[in-house]
């Protein structure tokens, strides 16, 4: 695969799912980066706004396996993983696969389940394969866990630990969308539009191919430039004094797979300054503790994170 093939092929899924899809094409955008950068992404917004048939959509126009895990206060870890059940006829425990074992995963409303159930996810998104009864069990390649939250709802909700939220790539806030296209929306169900029927759409790609697309991406040239310029962003994280806690290597290294993704789907097999600043925010909002006394003045961190770029000293390239 050449860094043509990347993007033609990127914009075949991105215009297959733009088919149901109205409105949200930063959503499409980002968990798609997120998904050929062999990450995960967070997606966080109020209910009705797309983020699950987002994640349906991906499964379909990719061809991937996809499941869903409904996030619940009673979810177990082994609801997730599976578990080993003893069969009668042969004498002997057996294991029963859980919904983990798939390659699109939408964990749904994640921070419903305590933190005990959500720590199962752990080790299936870092690793790519899960440990039950002392036995680990590779993953079906690619994986990928797009999961949702709701911000408004307090009550029933356990907040991701730091370490949870450290394995998302990405976190993506969906905002309500602008009048005409809320109308647009609108008007495609007054047309008879189906959200649960997904037969309009054709696979535009497979899972094998979706795998090129992740080798192609991680071997994207990046000058040692532009590497400075990354670990300068994320280390002012550090450094900001309404920042309690800042971003680690690891935001530095989704930074720099997300860039090569950018610079891959624009049809260049090397990144620029323009390639990184797209997806500073979702890579670091997630990753960032704001003091309790910016909270107070309502200072967010996506505020910070946006004065960090414009401060932060861009290189010339090329």
């Amino acid at each position: 695969m050449d860094a043509e093939q990347f993007r033609t092929t990127y914009e075949r899924i991105r215009q297959q799912m733009s088919k149901v899809i109205v409105g949200q094409e930063e959503l499409v955008h980002g968990v798609l980066v997120a998904t050929l950068a062999q990450g995960h992404a967070l997606v966080e917004g109020a209910p009705g706004l797309g983020k699950t048939l987002v994640a349906r959509t991906l499964g379909v126009v990719s061809s991937c396996i996809f499941k869903r895990i409904q996030f619940t206060p009673d979810l177990m870890p082994s609801d997730v993983t599976g578990s080993s059940v003893f069969d009668r006829t042969t004498g002997s425990f057996t294991f029963v696969a859980g919904p983990i074992f798939t390659q699109l995963l939408l964990a749904d409303e994640i921070n419903r389940a305590p933190a005990k159930t959500q720590s199962a996810l752990l080790e299936a998104m870092q690793d790519r394969q899960v440990t039950v009864d002392g036995h680990s069990r590779p993953l079906p390649l690619p994986f990928v866990v797009v999961a949702t939250q709701n911000p408004v709802e307090s009550q029933g909700t356990y907040p991701l630990p730091e370490a949870q939220l450290d394995r998302f790539l990405v976190k993506l806030t969906v905002l309500d969308p602008p009048r005409e296209v809320e109308q647009k929306i609108v008007l495609f169900h007054a047309r008879g539009f189906d959200p649960t029927d997904l037969s309009r759409l054709e696979p535009a790609t497979s899972p094998d191919e979706l795998l090129k697309m992740q080798r192609f991406a991680a071997q994207v040239r990046v000058d040692e430039a532009i590497i400075a310029y990354i670990v300068d962003l994320v280390r002012r994280t550090r450094e900001d004094r309404a920042i309690e806690l800042g971003a680690s290597p690891r935001a530095s290294i989704a930074l720099l797979k997300t860039a090569q993704v950018i610079a891959a789907s624009s049809g260049r097999d090397f990144v620029t300054p323009d390639d990184v600043k797209p997806m500073v925010a979702p890579v670091l909002r997630h990753r960032v503790m704001l003091h309790p006394d910016a909270q107070l003045q309502g200072v967010t961190a996506d505020d910070r994170i946006l004065d960090i770029v414009r401060s932060a000293p861009v290189p010339r390239v090329g």
